[in-house]
């Protein structure tokens, strides 16, 4: 049987300023508020539920009841889920006519922002779900990745690396979903610059079970093979591929900033090329630099 979920400030503390402090006043305290009249919300960054545990979590609502309230926001003649989506589906699965509801008037983003941090304190989304939902606020609300990191406890590093899984191609998007490869894999497979070799790249470490490892020395023999740029070609010494080709300090650096990195070497010395995506992953970049042990 699945236990009730606890109080979200009671699990994975530091995360923003808590669930508590996004909640607006000044509404009444808790009451039962139909099932049927509550909706889902439309900027519920989780899209999944496991059917399994929700079974479970509604045994244990037929046996104890609804234990934490869900939170809402009126509309209409109804009621939007602000928190507490899985607790709905599981009273509803449970044949519950009502439910225990916190009324609370939120905005669009206050909405958004309440529930990826309560579904962050449970660790309930997959890399893609949070993603999106990071991407939403940054989309939605025009805020900063900074002030994004701020919000829901997370570094503004992790944002940005978060936030970088969406650029991957479709393919390997689907197998990180489906739990094929982790996140660890599909960091690795970032470094590789061709799409449709990403995803061959990808279905190979899903059908071999490769490690991380294993998948950033692929990501290198590709990269390998990939010609660097006219103007980066010495003019003698290591051919153009030999320069280009990464090296251990590349795949150091690499992992360590979590971006494409390139040291291209000529006979007097050389460049070290970092590729970044926007202004925010190069000041997250900046800050593991200037700090001291970052590596």
């Amino acid at each position: 049987m699945s236990r009730q979920e606890e109080p979200a400030h009671q699990a994975h503390g530091g995360l923003g300023r808590g669930l508590d402090a996004l909640i607006p006043r000044g509404a009444g305290g808790v009451q039962e508020v139909e099932v049927g009249r509550i909706s889902p919300s439309p900027v519920q960054p989780r899209h999944s539920f496991d059917p399994v545990a929700l079974d479970e979590l509604a045994a244990s609502i037929r046996e104890h009841g609804v234990l934490q309230p869900v939170i809402v926001a009126r509309a209409g003649a109804g009621y939007t889920l602000v928190a507490g989506e899985r607790r709905w589906r599981a009273a509803r699965l449970a044949g519950l006519s009502t439910i225990p509801a916190l009324v609370r008037e939120t905005s669009p983003e206050s909405a958004l922002e309440l529930a990826l941090v309560e579904n962050l304190q449970r660790a309930d989304l997959t890399p893609l779900e949070e993603a999106a939902a990071y991407r939403d606020l940054v989309d939605s609300f025009s805020l900063t990745q900074e002030q994004v990191a701020a919000r829901v406890g997370r570094s503004r590093v992790a944002v940005t690396n978060r936030l970088r899984l969406l650029g991957l191609p479709e393919r390997t998007k689907a197998l990180l979903a489906e739990g094929a490869i982790t996140e660890g894999h599909a960091r690795a497979l970032l470094g590789c610059a061709d799409p449709g070799l990403t995803d061959a790249i990808a279905e190979q470490v899903a059908e071999r079970g490769l490690s991380v490892r294993e998948t950033e020395e692929l990501v290198r023999r590709a990269r390998a093979q990939e010609p660097g740029p006219d103007s980066d070609e010495p003019a003698s010494g290591p051919s153009g591929r030999e320069a280009a080709s990464p090296s251990a300090m590349e795949e150091e650096l690499q992992r360590a900033l979590g971006t494409r990195v390139q040291i291209l070497r000529s006979r007097r010395g050389g460049r070290l090329v970092v590729h970044y995506y926007d202004d925010d992953q190069l000041s997250g970049i900046l800050e593991m630099l200037l700090q001291r042990g970052s590596f």
